[in-house]
């Protein structure tokens, strides 16, 4: 069997290659490929139905990243011990992925569409996920499915100083800033990533770095996408239309959309009084189809966003009454759990967060079990968004994509100002419940976290406050609005979802999804700037409430203490099978963990209450302490011999109190004198070559005075 099997190279510019491989694998797809760099391997494929469903009027697009643990050989852990659901960390990648290719898809597109990226091998330090965007394009590109790309993605980072394409895994353990970068040859569609505090010309250099190296990548894919021959894509036709109607429902609606939406009327309001103008027109053409009906709510739709869009653009006005700059009232409060270790209540306009804030310990830590990124983590942040936030019935199913998203937004925004772990010993957990929402509950809960962990007396190094900024531009480009703290609507409405955290010196965290091609730098550095100043504004009110972490935590939370031992007691302070410090914590209360960290055993010691404490620190002190000669012990009589008796000093540390060391006056016998179990208060005197202990009573008693002797007459 003879195969096709064409292979493209691309050069990084630094001795590392991106191989792109097409026909050999998965050839029944619409598009295959695999993309390899190092040992790492991926294989992408896409399939698209050839007919779209009836009735439906958007892109039904899937994209699903998964790592296989063959790949980096391991086998999954579980009952099951195979690849289940994705992890938060293929979630993520997911929508990186779908993030970057949806806006390329035709608008009249709309059969199902299914993206697949499979981690097949793994290379340690050669990160997976600045591969898959690449990956899923050129599967694309090597099909004949509509689409506007190609498109990549890659990782820029900062390292020592210098900006890096898709660097190591090690390296980036340096990093000042690191962000995936997806566009096309000409444009820019979506950022994200983290940043130590970085100033905005160092974000829009680190873009225009990133987006040369896209341009090399989308300029092979063409070249693929010639050598196999697919440059003509298929033919499809998915939406009727009516050009009649269409021009109806703008005369008869347009005007009115437009005074409803310059009324600056609540969100409720709006909508009601919206649809209303819709169900109205539809009543004027009496009896028609469903095709009718639908083309006429996609049409009203068409007019609600360029009315909204060209109130913005001509009269600088928004929905709510705002001008483009100003920013929704804002109100805080802290403390508003009393049970919890930490609480802040962050409203801002009609969106609201209740954030809480818990410490733990050791044993609380999230184990992450997957093919490429495995350990521990000690610092969560979990982001719910129930269907009352927006008055709608929707069922709890637990996490989905778009919480998981915006959780771990909130959580690269936070993790930046978390003290070390030498200042904190805590795992900590932030939840974020949204109870209201109509624009950017992620920023929200950032700025609800801040505020609850300073209310836990977590140290964190300065605030951080987000801000969600919009872009409305006209068709031909040349007449734009940056539109701060963005309503719902303007979302949806908008060509810009540009989500920016940071503290008072600088950006942290940035997420930014874009709709339109063209946009340029000076808009981009226009955006950033007044980001900033949005940003600032929204700490001062943040500040209102509280200024800085406080001084203790609650007198509720659990205490956390941790000593060094050295690491030849860890074995003697776990025990056989873990027997000594199982009957240390259940004897004292307390959670102990112990570890062994740079040749020596770090024990945290973990209780909500200092009597437990300070019992568990005092078993494991006796147990991880040597015995110094000279010192006195309380011990206890462990055995007798007819020669002595054995004390135990320390936990497992027993010495030998000879007969004659006893007392001042001489015994015979041992008989009588201790009994098992007796304490007995001894000093120790040698310790000889055998490391066998030497012990005396006697010096400790005083000595018996000398009888007077009679003068001789």
């Amino acid at each position: 069997m003879s195969l096709n099997v064409i292979k493209k190279v691309i050069d990084l510019g630094d001795g590392r290659t991106i191989e792109i491989e097409t026909g050999k694998l998965a050839k029944q797809a619409d598009g295959s490929v695999v993309v390899k760099m190092g040992n790492t391997m991926l294989l992408a494929t896409v399939v698209s139905s050839p007919e779209a469903k009836e009735g439906v009027d958007f892109l039904p697009l899937s994209v699903d990243y998964q790592e296989k643990y063959a790949a980096t050989g391991r086998i999954p852990g579980g009952f099951l011990r195979r690849e289940a659901r994705l992890s938060d960390y293929e979630v993520l990648i997911s929508r990186l992925v779908d993030r970057a290719l949806r806006p390329l898809f035709p608008e009249d597109y709309h059969a199902d569409t299914q993206v697949m990226i499979s981690l097949i091998s793994a290379d340690k330090d050669i990160m997976p996920d600045a591969l898959a965007g690449l990956a899923a394009s050129a599967a694309l590109s090597v099909s004949d499915i509509p689409f506007n790309g190609p498109i990549s993605e890659v990782r820029v980072a900062k390292i020592d100083g210098q900006l890096v394409i898709n660097p190591t895994l090690s390296q980036l353990e340096n990093a000042t800033l690191e962000f995936i970068v997806a566009g096309s040859e000409h444009d820019i569609n979506m950022v994200e990533g983290e940043s130590k505090e970085i100033q905005e010309a160092e974000l829009v250099e680190a873009i225009k770095f990133a987006h040369a190296a896209i341009k090399v990548q989308c300029l092979a894919q063409k070249e693929l996408t010639i050598e196999v021959g697919k440059t003509e894509k298929r033919v499809y036709s998915h939406e009727h239309s009516n050009e009649d109607l269409k021009k109806a429902i703008y005369a008869a609606t347009y005007d009115q959309v437009y005074a409803i939406a310059s009324a600056a009327s609540a969100k409720e309001e709006r909508g009601a009084k919206f649809k209303e103008v819709r169900d109205t027109f539809i009543e004027t053409l009496g009896e028609i189809d469903d095709i009718t009906k639908t083309l006429a709510k996609k049409y009203y739709h068409d007019v609600e966003y360029d009315a909204i869009r060209n109130l913005v653009l001509d009269e600088g006005k928004r929905l709510d009454g705002r001008t483009t700059t100003q920013i929704r009232p804002i109100w805080s409060e802290v403390g508003y759990l009393p049970s919890a270790h930490g609480s802040a209540v962050f409203t801002r306009g009609e969106t609201q967060s209740l954030t809480s804030v818990t410490l733990g310990g050791k044993d609380d830590e999230q184990m992450i079990d997957g093919a490429f990124i495995n350990g521990y983590q000690k610092f969560l942040l979990h982001y719910n968004f129930p269907g009352f936030s927006t008055g709608e019935v929707r069922p709890n199913r637990g996490a989905g994509r778009r919480e998981i998203g915006h959780g771990n937004l909130a959580m690269r925004s936070l993790k930046q100002v978390l003290p070390s772990e030498d200042e904190n010993p805590y795992t900590i957990r932030v939840v974020s419940d949204i109870l209201e929402s109509n624009g950017s509950s992620s920023m929200a809960t950032v700025c609800a976290g801040t505020l609850a962990l300073m209310d836990a007396g977590v140290k964190i190094k300065e605030p951080v406050s987000g801000i969600a900024m919009g872009l409305i531009t006209n068709e031909m480009g040349t007449k734009y609005a940056i539109l701060s703290d963005i309503l719902g609507d303007e979302d949806h409405l908008g060509d810009m979802d540009f989500k920016v955290t940071g503290t008072k010196n600088g950006i942290v965290a940035v997420q930014m999804d874009l709709k339109i091609n063209g946009l340029s730098y000076e808009v981009l550095t226009n955006a950033l700037n007044q980001a900033k100043d949005g940003r600032l504004h929204i700490l001062g009110e943040m500040a209102k409430t509280i200024t800085a972490p406080r001084e203790d935590y609650k007198p509720h939370a659990p205490r956390i203490v941790t000593i060094k031992i050295d690491k030849e007691f860890i074995g003697a302070v776990i025990g056989p099978g873990g027997k000594i410090i199982q009957e240390m914590q259940r004897e004292t209360g307390a959670t102990i963990s112990i570890e062994e960290k740079d040749n020596q055993g770090i024990v945290q010691v973990f209780a909500d209450n200092k009597a437990s404490i300070d019992a568990a620190l005092g078993r494991i002190r006796a147990i991880a302490s040597k015995p110094e000669v000279g010192e006195i012990y309380e011990g206890k009589v462990k055995s007798i011999m007819p020669f002595g008796a054995f004390i135990e000093i320390m936990p497992g540390k027993d010495g030998l109190l000879h007969i004659s060391e006893i007392d001042h006056r001489r015994f015979e016998t041992m008989d009588g004198i201790f009994q098992i179990g007796d304490e007995v208060r001894v000093k120790l005197l040698d310790i000889d070559k055998q490391g066998k202990l030497k012990l005396s009573r006697k010096v400790l008693l005083p000595k018996p005075e000398k009888p007077e002797q009679k003068p001789n007459n």
